[in-house]
């Protein structure tokens, strides 16, 4: 089950909120609630509240545990853009761009493995250590066979 949340107009640059959005794509919710805590910058208490409304949302309207979920997306997108203008030397005029932001948040439940899934991967965990005896058993009879030769 997905989980949709959005913040739009954000007054802060899409290129600085993505950086906070990068860090933490992916990680658990408990994760990246202490990761955006602690985290030095402005975008980082937007995305926090962002964060706590899509928990509520999972909890209050889909009835979903808060600890079997992660960020499985985090996306920002350009807003619209405030134009403002700044005087310059000899009635000259500089646009400055005051630039906003959208982010959608996407929150979903952890896969639980099934039996098939776990009994996969002890297999070829042994395959991997047979064939990696395999090379060392054969590196070891080259070099024996380099010493006679010499």
């Amino acid at each position: 089950m997905k989980v949709k949340a959005k913040l739009n107009n954000l007054r802060i640059s899409p290129r600085k909120v993505r950086l906070v959005a990068d860090l933490i794509r992916g990680l658990d919710v408990s994760d990246a609630k202490t990761q955006l805590n602690f985290l030095v910058k402005k975008s980082s208490k937007p995305i926090l509240k962002l964060l706590d409304s899509a928990l509520a949302n999972a909890s209050n309207n889909f009835k979903l545990d808060k600890d079997n979920l992660y960020i499985s997306e985090i996306f920002v997108n350009e807003g619209p853009t405030l134009k403002r203008i700044m005087p310059r030397a000899m009635g000259r005029a500089f646009y400055i761009r005051k630039r906003t932001s959208h982010i959608t948040l996407v929150l979903q439940e952890k896969e639980k493995p099934t039996k098939t899934q776990s009994k996969i991967p002890e297999k070829k965990d042994k395959e991997k250590k047979e064939e990696k005896k395999d090379k060392t058993e054969k590196k070891v009879e080259k070099k024996e066979v380099k010493n006679k030769s010499k």
